[in-house]
């Protein structure tokens, strides 16, 4: 039997930059290289795209959901 599964990854991390964009490039950066050494997997699981946001902690964090 063929079944389909969707998955979300959610995670958050804490790390120092000194702007968000470079938060978000130094995740971004991580990310990449996780995907790129693991790409058979990553193919298998059906993973097409990943996003995030960098955000101060207390602000966004309180707000979105």
């Amino acid at each position: 039997m063929k079944v389909k599964v969707h998955w979300i990854i959610d995670g958050i991390v804490e790390i120092e930059a000194d702007t968000l964009e470079q938060a978000e490039k130094l995740i971004e950066t991580k990310l990449n290289q996780l995907t790129e050494t693991n790409s058979d997997e990553m193919k298998f699981l059906g993973a097409r795209a990943m996003q995030g946001k960098a955000y101060l902690p207390g602000s966004a964090e309180d707000t979105e959901n």
